[in-house]
């Protein structure tokens, strides 16, 4: 059996809905965050395939960036969100607009 572009592009799709789903389905901050995360990772996968494809760099440089822009929402939004699940523990998204100021 042979490992085509196709199978990488479905496993990609696959991720995705996974954590579109997710977001759309659960309220808990820290669960939508990861969501995000599957989502953003699955569109790296789809990025490094069309570039084995097509033979050309600019999707490993998008994906490069993306996971530059990844690793900086880890820091500051993982931080958010364990402060705020530290000091309400059955925090939803919906309480969230309380940040509001």
């Amino acid at each position: 059996m042979v490992v085509t572009d196709t199978w990488y592009l479905v496993l990609s799709a696959l991720l995705f809905t996974i954590g579109f789903v997710g977001l759309l389905v659960r309220r808990n901050p820290l669960i939508m965050f990861m969501c995000v995360e599957l989502m953003l990772n699955a569109v790296n996968i789809t990025f490094v395939t069309f570039a084995n494809a097509l033979d050309d760099v600019a999707g490993r440089t998008a994906v490069f960036f993306v996971l530059v822009v990844a690793a900086a929402e880890v820091v500051v939004g993982l931080a958010l969100v364990v402060a705020l699940m530290r000091r309400r523990p059955l925090l939803s998204a919906d309480d969230l607009t309380a940040l509001r100021g």
